[in-house]
């Protein structure tokens, strides 16, 4: 394989779930996992693990994800009850970039990504931050931008407009600067934020931090292909990838960009087992445990858009289509997290896996909403995920660490071997900057 053919891999803290999509598979899978273990959102000495774990690996990069809702609460309307297995999470998740600086100083070569909601920051102070530990780790830091479901700025404006307006603003504060360490005035004047003054943080190591961004909605994907060097999706299996690739690769063309300049990678669990049989059966009670009765509830009541408290879920799906639109229910609270673009169709394809599969409303949703599985013995597992990048599904995955102790560092030590002796995966990483693992050109100063 070439150097761009290997795969490429990293991993994603916590395990939570991304917004609802609008493809047949699109859901609100519930939230899987509080820090980098149980119970240890807090615990920097937990994050320093698994990052040492990860750069053993040789992955690309760390993404510690953001969440606005405040940890260790549960949704508006949907309070836990004391044995549902919908228990809260415990409460403590700190702010992704303070760790991730801290994390610069206990790992060398790991990327370090940071996801950051462009409706809960401002694009001078969240730069500064973004600029400043890709300065302290030499290079390595990348930005997930998350553009807001609704609007969080007291405006009625577009969420996605608001984004690409920031991370335009963004991308040129880090460009004032030229390569030789000059800073020039800087000036933004938008619809949404005027800006002026001095950017006071020199031009990156690599630049500007490399952007991430999620593909699984269309406005995910317009904004991936304006601004992206790698698009996530929590898709793995091949035939969304490809479908993935040929709908970004028109994207792309228009925004004079070729397909070659963003990498795709999924989200995948990988559960190992010393027969399939014992993975299979590993994997399961997983899937199992990441979807309660009450958490299968509430993802059925987000795409059918009612008070679906009383259906069964160990019985089937609704027989009734979803509302078009979310209104008050009956008891005067609404329906919490972002509904698919088009219920009826993820209606219609959770019916028909249910028909197909004879699946209850839990079992639907544990398989209509979950990452991508690669589960099988570590020869398995390791031939399946070099032929899904050999195939051009994707580039490499995003590994999201299941609940059971030790999931990241089995995958590192009886996986990435084998990746290696196929000629899949790096022996020893090649450059210094996130930039260099991913086989990214160096940017071009355009100031």
């Amino acid at each position: 394989m070439t150097v761009r053919e290997q795969v490429h891999l990293a991993v994603r803290l916590p395990g939570t779930e991304p917004a609802a999509g609008t493809g047949p598979r699109a859901g609100t899978g519930p939230r899987v996992g509080a820090g980098p273990q149980a119970g240890a959102g807090i615990d920097f000495a937990a994050y320093e693990r698994l990052a040492r774990t990860a750069e053993c690996g040789l992955f690309d990069f760390l993404l510690l994800a953001e969440e606005a809702r405040p940890g260790g609460y549960p949704e508006p309307g949907h309070e836990a009850d004391a044995g549902s297995g919908d228990e809260v999470r415990p409460a403590g998740r700190p702010e992704p970039l303070t760790v991730l600086n801290a994390l610069a100083t206990v790992t060398e070569r790991l990327g370090l990504a940071a996801a950051a909601d462009t409706g809960c920051h401002e694009p001078y102070g969240l730069a500064r931050e973004l600029a400043t530990l890709d300065h302290l780790s030499a290079g390595r830091a990348a930005w997930h931008v998350i553009a807001p479901a609704g609007d969080r700025t007291g405006r009625e404006d577009i969420p996605g407009a608001r984004s690409a307006e920031f991370v335009a603003a963004a991308r040129a504060l880090w460009d004032s600067w030229t390569p030789d360490g000059v800073p020039r005035p800087f000036a933004h004047r938008g619809r949404y934020f005027d800006i002026a003054g001095e950017f006071t943080v020199p031009r990156c190591p690599q630049g500007r931090p490399v952007v991430l961004r999620t593909g699984d909605s269309p406005e995910g994907r317009e904004s991936a292909a304006a601004v992206a060097d790698v698009v996530l999706t929590r898709h793995g299996a091949p035939e969304c990838g490809r479908e993935l690739r040929a709908g970004l690769a028109e994207r792309l063309r228009t925004h004079g960009r070729a397909p070659g300049d963003v990498l795709v990678m999924p989200d995948a669990v990988c559960v190992l087992g010393e027969t399939a049989a014992e993975a299979r059966e590993r994997a399961a009670e997983i899937r199992r445990g990441q979807v309660s009765p009450r958490q299968a509830i509430r993802a059925l009541e987000r795409v059918w858009g009612t008070d679906l408290s009383s259906y069964d879920p160990d019985g089937p799906l609704p027989d009734i289509d979803p509302v078009p639109d979310i209104g008050p229910l009956p008891d005067g609270g609404r329906v919490p997290g972002t509904r698919p673009g088009d219920p009826l169709a993820v209606a219609g394809a959770w019916r028909d896996l249910a028909r197909q599969k004879g699946l209850s409303v839990r079992e639907t949703v544990i398989e209509a909403t979950g990452r991508h599985f690669f589960t099988g013995t570590p020869e398995t597992v390791a031939a399946a995920i070099e032929e899904s990048v050999r195939a051009g599904a994707a580039d490499g995955f995003v590994l999201v660490p299941h609940p059971d102790p030790g999931g990241l560092a089995e995958f590192v030590d009886r996986v990435v071997p084998l990746l290696q002796e196929r000629g899949a995966f790096r022996t020893a990483y090649t450059g210094p900057t996130l930039r260099s693992h991913l086989g990214l050109s160096d940017l071009v100063w355009n100031g």
